[in-house]
């Protein structure tokens, strides 16, 4: 094909220059700390906001329900967008915000600098992907009988205590997935958010693999080392499941 040199078969040698590349290392480091901290925490959120939607006695339920699923229907693209406008250090809302409460010191440059322009990332993430899995739990919250509700309600059971007590239990396999959907999800999501948001940086503070990824395939034309990135990043992200499940399993026979 033109453009492209006949292949050179060269072992594990792209293999080996990973661990001499701080940047590869940078960029592995990050996404582990977003498959570690943002898929948790997007399970979390979900089956709060889960069990607030189906407990509550609220009228205005389907509205609740409509809202918290819209940002899953949005391209991440768009997502991207405004959560670069809400992080922008002169004309963003959060900024603004802080601002106007009398917390203007606690105002900052969120996306331009190396210790929050990560977390940016997993904060747009997990806004856009926990109505969706949202949705999924409140199908199987839905499958459980009300009367054991109700009993627990007689017992003076707190909402906290029927969360943990109660659902948790009895819909841990579709937790399980979520979690597992999760992971697949950060790992896509953080690509594009960071194209869109940071472009990796600053000084690859913000790189995760899949951008590292794109850089070296695309960018600068190394293809054999952006598939073995390739390679890593879809191992790291079957170890990450696996150890999830087993964690799941672990304690459904402690109990």
């Amino acid at each position: 094909m033109l453009g492209f040199l006949d292949p050179d078969f060269i072992g594990f040698r792209n293999y080996e220059h990973m661990l001499g590349d701080r940047r590869f290392i940078l960029a592995f480091q990050n996404t582990v700390k977003l498959l570690v901290v943002a898929p948790a925490v997007t399970v979390f959120i979900a089956l709060v906001l889960a069990s607030i939607v189906t407990q509550s006695k609220l009228k205005e339920r389907s509205i609740y329900r409509t809202v918290f699923f819209f940002p899953a229907i949005v391209s991440m693209v768009v997502i991207g967008i405004i959560w670069s406008w809400v992080f922008h250090p002169n004309l963003g809302i959060l900024n603004s915000l802080l601002e106007a409460v009398g917390l203007g010191a606690w105002a900052q440059p969120w996306i331009g600098q190396s210790n929050t322009a990560l977390w940016t990332i997993a904060v747009a993430y997990i806004w856009q992907s926990a109505g969706y899995f949202m949705v999924m739990h409140i199908a199987a919250i839905d499958g459980i009988s009300n009367e054991i509700y109700e009993a627990a309600t007689l017992d003076g059971a707190s909402p906290a205590r029927k969360l943990f007590g109660i659902t948790l239990p009895l819909i841990k396999d579709i937790v399980g997935i979520t979690f597992v959907f999760a992971i697949s999800g950060t790992l896509n999501g953080s690509f594009v958010l960071a194209s869109v948001m940071t472009a990796g940086g600053p000084n690859g503070a913000s790189t995760v693999l899949l951008y590292y990824v794109y850089r070296q395939g695309w960018e600068n034309g190394n293809f054999g080392y952006a598939m073995a990135i390739a390679a890593v990043t879809l191992l790291l992200a079957i170890g990450l499941s696996i150890t999830g499940r087993l964690l799941s399993s672990r304690q459904d026979k402690l109990r």
